[in-house]
């Protein structure tokens, strides 16, 4: 039962935790605008869900060590923490800045427009489940 109901909110879950990160990385973006030779980054959220979600069974994120010379496995992957990609630069600066205020603020906004979409999902599926088990 609890692994079916694991099932019926993965995507949503999967969908919050990579626009949260990816949230952080805007706005690390925008606050970096005036940083010198800053470079904007991002990640690829469409391959990024779809390896969380296809995986989803098999995540490995680093263990816990509780001293600097413990050992991590050779292949540690963390699925909600893709790789960060650099932004392709369209509007040179003499500092080596590679952060266009516009696209930042856009994307920005879009995801956070996309998170939002996505709580609302999770809250609709969560009142169709309280309304299938309360029968009202």
């Amino acid at each position: 039962m609890l692994g079916r109901l694991d099932d019926y909110f993965r995507n949503q879950e999967t969908a919050l935790k990579l626009r949260s990160y990816r949230q952080e990385i805007l706005g690390s973006n925008i606050a970096n605008a005036d940083t010198p030779n800053y470079k904007a980054r991002d990640i690829n959220f469409k391959a990024a869900f779809e390896a969380a979600r296809t995986s989803s069974n098999t995540h490995t994120a680093p263990l816990k060590t509780s001293d600097s010379r413990h050992l991590q496995p050779s292949k540690t992957i963390d699925l909600f923490a893709p790789e960060r990609l650099y932004r392709n630069e369209q509007q040179p600066s003499i500092d080596g800045n590679t952060v266009d205020m516009n696209t930042e603020m856009k994307e920005f906004t879009d995801n956070a427009i996309r998170y939002q979409a996505a709580v609302t999902f999770l809250t609709r599926r969560i009142e169709s489940m309280k309304t299938a088990l309360t029968g009202q």
